[in-house]
C-alpha cells in the first residue's frame, strides 16, 4: 500500500518547473506552498496532510489538494471523518467499481510528485520500515485520483486526493511482504515521466478503463532502492525531521540478502 511519504516543495515542484514559467512557480512557492504541510520529511495519510497534486483540470501547476478522498455521500466532517482513512488508498484494479472511486476514476485524475514513501517489512513477527526511493534520484510522480468535497452544513469546500495503488514489483514483494488477508504485495502505481500526461489525458467512457489499466503495470524493481530507516510509528518515532529518511542498520536483518 502507500501511506507515508517523503514530500519536499522543490520535488512537488518538478513537474511544474519542466514547463518553464519561472513566473508560474514564483506563484506557487509564495501562494500556494504556504497552504500546505510541506516540507514533509515523513507524513502519514492517516494525518491528512495538505500537498501539492496536478489535476487532468490544471496538469501543469498544482493545486492544494488534502490525502483522503473526500466521498459523496459524506455530507459533513463527521461523516467525512469517519470515512477518510478509507479513501487513502485507491486499488487500481478495482476502482472503476468501488463506489467511493469509480467517477473520479473515469474523469478526475491526478499526480502526486514525492521524494519516496516509506513501507514496513515483517520478519519475524516484528515490523521494519524501509525507504523507497528511485535510484537515479527523480521524483516519484504517483498516480492518484481527486474530487472536490462539499460540507453540506458550512459550504467548505476540500480539494481530496487518493493514491492508486497495484501489484509489487520483485522490490515491493520483499518489502510489503505480509499484506493484509486476502490480499497480495502492493505498491503505489509510479508514472515514467513519459506516461503522466497519458494518465492525466480525458477519455471517451468506453476507452478511459482500458487505456488506464494499460498504466497500472509496475515501476520498474531495478530503477528503485531501499533501505531500512528508523520507526516511524510509536514511541521511537522521532517526527517530521529532516534526517528520518536515514539509513539504520537492524542487526537481527540479514539486509545484504534481502537488497
Amino acid at each position: 500500500m502507500c501511506y507515508d511519504v517523503k514530500a519536499q516543495l522543490e520535488t512537488q515542484l518538478n513537474r511544474a518547473i519542466r514547463d518553464g514559467d519561472v513566473h508560474a512557480i514564483r506563484e506557487i512557492k509564495e501562494k500556494l506552498a504556504p497552504l500546505t504541510d510541506l516540507p514533509i520529511y515523513h507524513s502519514s495519510g492517516f494525518k491528512h496532510p495538505k500537498l501539492l497534486v496536478y489535476t487532468n483540470e490544471s496538469p501543469n501547476v498544482p493545486v492544494v489538494s488534502q490525502w483522503g478522498l473526500g466521498p459523496y455521500w459524506a455530507f459533513d466532517k463527521e461523516k467525512l471523518y469517519k470515512a477518510w482513512n478509507k479513501t487513502l488508498n485507491a486499488r487500481g484494479e478495482d476502482m472503476f467499481e468501488t463506489k467511493s472511486f469509480k467517477s473520479s476514476a473515469k474523469s478526475k485524475r491526478c499526480i502526486i510528485q514525492v521524494d519516496g514513501f516509506y513501507e514496513h517489512m515483517d520478519y519475524k513477527g516484528k515490523k521494519y520500515p524501509h525507504f523507497i526511493y528511485r535510484k537515479d534520484g527523480q521524483p516519484l510522480s504517483l498516480g492518484g485520483l481527486w474530487r472536490e468535497w462539499k460540507d453540506k452544513e458550512t459550504g467548505e469546500t476540500l480539494h481530496t486526493f487518493a493514491i492508486v495503488t497495484t501489484r509489487a514489483n520483485s522490490l515491493m514483494e520483499e518489502i510489503h511482504n505480509k499484506p493484509a488477508a486476502s490480499q497480495e504485495p502492493r505498491m503505489p502505481v509510479i508514472l515514467p515521466e513519459e506516461l503522466e500526461d497519458k494518465w492525466l489525458s480525458d477519455y471517451d467512457e468506453e476507452l478511459v478503463e482500458n487505456a488506464i489499466a494499460e498504466l497500472l503495470e509496475p515501476f520498474p524493481a531495478e530503477e528503485m532502492v531501499a533501505h531500512t530507516v528508523g520507526r516511524i510509528r510509536g514511541k521511537e518515532y522521532k517526527g517530521n525531521i529532516d534526517s528520518i529518511d536515514e539509513k539504520v542498520v537492524y542487526p537481527e536483518l540479514n539486509q545484504q540478502e534481502l537488497f
